[in-house]
């Protein structure tokens, strides 16, 4: 009799919000600030889109079975060879190909609690063992406590660089003391989602490709982010010959469709874009921290484009809260922040509407309303 193995009986299920419209609908809104998900806020790179417009008259034939052009570009903008890329359906894919590659039974990954909400998932699927160490300071990636928690069974470690939710990031120089003491036989997953907004903040982030062949390391970066491009579905690793040639045995074909292939390409041109981008970001930063602090709300400084604040009341209740008010941020119990959001950075409009509608729902808690 056919049944789902118990491994993967026990997978949370993503539940996705509602549409924007719906919400609308329901709701009696005419409009909603959407601030949940990490995207762009300025939209999609315009010259991704112009490339992807005047490619859909080819969209009767298959993509690229290997992205090509995109690998080129790609390789090209990072310093590395086609030979060292793997792109896929978003990060995600890449996440989920490494633990299916590299975990099974009887195996275990290491990543940290209060992170990226992908890496227990993809290890679960596998069917392999957690192991999740403490954060430090409640806030900050423990680089130190990864390294001890590895074992003789410990195939994979996961780190978030920056990290989300929290918005934290470990530096360039902390990563190569980390890499000295980092075992030959286990392979390292730097996830960089978010890299190009921790660049944008002036900071001393390592960049990952710079280090594929000093260990056994997998970089992992989207399109979905500062590019604008999160609806194509678009990311990509970096590594080793050897380890990109196990990834594509698994992955299926064609898997990136052809405007994903033609935008991602387009996008990596446009570095007038990226730097508009990183400055909107930056702003933001400023006004968000600066009405924090006039609220007496604790956050997290961050370098990527979201920012965790505590707004001392249950996280859910003022998610809901913000909700009815059209502001969409995300409740961050399942995180373990009981009583924390997090909170896209958008534009200067969109900031101003969030802080606003956050000011009314503090005062509406505090008087018990």
């Amino acid at each position: 009799m056919f049944s789902l193995p118990d491994h993967i009986k026990k997978v949370h299920v993503y539940e996705p919000g509602k549409p924007e419209e719906e919400l609308k609908r329901e709701l009696g809104l005419k409009e909603i600030v959407k601030l949940a998900s990490n995207e762009n806020p300025l939209g999609p790179c315009p010259s991704a889109v112009r490339a992807i417009v005047e490619d859909l008259k080819n969209l009767n034939r298959y993509p690229d079975g290997n992205s090509y052009y995109l690998k080129e570009k790609l390789a090209s903008h990072l310093g590395v060879k086609r030979e060292n890329l793997f792109v896929g359906l978003g990060s995600n894919e890449a996440l989920d190909i490494i633990s299916r590659a590299y975990l099974r039974p009887g195996l275990n990954a290491v990543y940290s609690e209060k992170s990226f909400a992908v890496y227990p998932i993809v290890v679960q699927l596998s069917g392999a063992d957690h192991k999740v160490v403490k954060a430090k300071d409640n806030y900050y990636m423990d680089l130190k406590a990864h390294l001890d928690a590895i074992d003789e069974n410990t195939a994979v470690v996961f780190l978030a660089n920056p990290n989300n939710p929290t918005g934290t990031a470990f530096s360039r120089a902390e990563f190569e003391a980390f890499l000295k003491d980092f075992p030959d036989d286990v392979l390292l997953v730097l996830d960089e989602a978010y890299y190009e907004y921790a660049v944008g903040a002036g900071f001393n982030v390592p960049n990952g490709p710079d280090y594929i062949y000093e260990k056994n390391i997998v970089v992992t970066r989207t399109f979905s982010k500062i590019y604008g491009l999160a609806g194509l579905r678009l990311g990509y690793a970096v590594a080793r010959e050897e380890i990109i040639a196990d990834m594509n045995r698994i992955r299926q074909p064609f898997n990136v469709t052809r405007p994903a292939q033609v935008g991602g390409a387009a996008a990596l041109d446009d570095k007038m874009f990226v730097k508009h981008s990183q400055v909107v970001n930056e702003e933001g930063k400023k006004y968000l921290y600066n009405e924090f602090e006039k609220l007496g709300l604790e956050y997290v400084p961050t370098y990527a484009n979201f920012i965790l604040v505590k707004v001392g009341y249950p996280s859910r209740e003022v998610f809901n809260r913000l909700l009815r008010k059209g502001v969409i941020v995300r409740a961050m119990d399942g995180y373990g922040f009981p009583d924390h959001i997090r909170v896209t950075v958008g534009t200067m409009r969109e900031n101003i509407i969030f802080i606003n509608k956050l000011k009314e729902v503090l005062e509406e808690l505090k008087e018990g309303k």
